[in-house]
């Protein structure tokens, strides 16, 4: 069985607790042991170690591999609904498939699909990945978005007779939506998402707004329920985070909208229920869409500044009442291009009150839950399995360095190297160290 030792490593394990000098041993695809030392060049030898691959850490960081909970593989980073949608299928797949594998080697170990573009994309790369014929992270494959018309994912047109064409699958009624909830379920999908409110990005339909009538949401979640599966939902609106407590959805995105009767609904479940609430997309908005013809004022005329002011209060309090917010910031659009995701967790301590602590937890600790494999994934911990990222620099101290490539000096993704440490690099810079 392959083993690897870090030795001489800054452990920050995704508790919470303060980081400490140990080594890691990895046997396999779980954390065999950690051993906590006060650090300095030795040997670190134990049962299981003598024939490691030993990696000197040289002080460098260590610690789980992060989740992203709202994941679009598919959004091939355009700036609108409709040139997501039109993408030939087959180019399509490709993309998504490159885009899982750039997720991984930027250290986003396990992510949440958050919905598709085309019926069974999510579940074509997933299915790849676990099977091993491309790479990528743990992932939860999506159904496409559900819709109604006139709401967020409605893109058909009068005169084009082919709702095949439209960005989400519209329903109209219980009996409509329960058929489309069971042909994805039939594809084998993980989770199925619900547009339950409006969008800015959608005329007449704005974030605070609600679309989906009870019915349809109680039918797609008996209908969800009674396979195992779970439900997500677009809830901008303070209405539809009410329907999700009734009825149980698991997975909440953005969230923006609340009044005390909303937030003490999700205390009241809040450990069942995942916040992944976008705050990306908002700035974005605001603040870099001018090159595709949303400047500054349009995005204000459109109400992103009203909704980021609702989001940022919404969070905050979400957060000091214990509801888990997890990053993920609809990224994969011009605006908000793949890879960027790690700004999430600066814009968390920036505007909803996190510690840069509370931040790395969201994305480790509340990430294994959000997997459903919060007793395996998630935290530095012994039998965990062994997502790892050594980091060049201390993420405490300045979290941006988890959105810079060069500054990840490994990634592993159970018990394998997805990029593995340069040894000579690693010696060198200890002999700086040393010295």
């Amino acid at each position: 069985m392959a083993a690897t030792l870090f030795t001489n490593a800054r452990i920050l394990d995704g508790s919470g607790a303060p980081p400490f000098s140990g080594d890691v041993l990895v046997q396999g695809n779980r954390i065999q042991r950690i051993t906590r030392s006060a650090g300095g060049p030795r040997p670190s030898v134990g049962v299981g170690a003598m024939n490691a691959t030993v990696i000197n850490a040289a002080g460098a960081t260590l610690m789980p591999g992060m989740v992203e909970a709202h994941t679009h593989f598919s959004w091939n980073d355009s700036a609108t609904l409709d040139g997501i949608q039109r993408m030939p299928l087959e180019e399509h797949v490709l993309w998504a498939a490159g885009v899982a594998k750039r997720y991984l080697d930027a250290g986003w170990t396990s992510c949440v699909g958050a919905a598709c573009a085309k019926p069974r994309l999510d579940v074509v790369i997933r299915n790849a990945i676990n099977e091993g014929l491309i790479p990528g992270p743990r992932y939860i494959a999506a159904s496409q978005e559900i819709t109604v018309a006139g709401g967020l994912g409605d893109e058909t047109l009068p005169h084009i007779p082919y709702p095949e064409y439209s960005f989400g699958v519209n329903v109209s009624g219980p009996e409509e939506m329960r058929k489309v909830v069971r042909m994805f379920l039939k594809y084998g999908v993980d989770c199925i998402k619900l547009n339950l409110s409006g969008d800015n990005f959608v005329p007449g339909a704005p974030a605070d707004t609600t679309w989906m009538s009870d019915e349809e949401v109680a039918m797609a979640a008996a209908e969800t329920k009674r396979r195992g599966k779970r439900l997500t939902a677009h809830a901008r609106s303070c209405e539809s985070l009410k329907q999700c407590v009734r009825h149980g959805i698991d997975i909440i995105y953005h969230a923006s909208f609340t009044d005390e009767e909303a937030l003490d609904l999700l205390e009241s479940v809040k450990d069942r229920i995942f916040v992944a609430p976008g705050i990306a997309i908002l700035i974005a908005m605001l603040e870099h869409a001018s090159p595709w013809g949303i400047t500054r004022q349009k995005a204000i005329d459109m109400g992103y500044e009203i909704e980021f002011a609702a989001a940022c209060e919404s969070l905050k309090k979400m957060h000091r009442r214990g509801i888990r917010v997890l990053p993920g910031g609809d990224y994969g659009f011009a605006f908000t291009p793949h890879c960027e995701n790690a700004r999430d967790l600066e814009y968390f301590v920036k505007y909803l009150g996190f510690t840069p602590m509370e931040a790395i937890v969201s994305a480790t600790k509340h990430g294994g839950a959000i997997m459903l494999r919060e007793n395996e994934l998630g935290q530095l911990k012994e039998g965990y399995l062994a997502d790892l990222l050594l980091v060049d620099g201390d993420p405490l101290a300045n979290l941006a360095i988890l959105r810079d490539k060069t500054k990840l000096l490994a990634v592993m993704k159970d018990g394998q190297f997805v990029k593995k440490p340069d040894v000579v690099a690693q010696r060198s810079r200890w002999s700086r160290t040393a010295a």
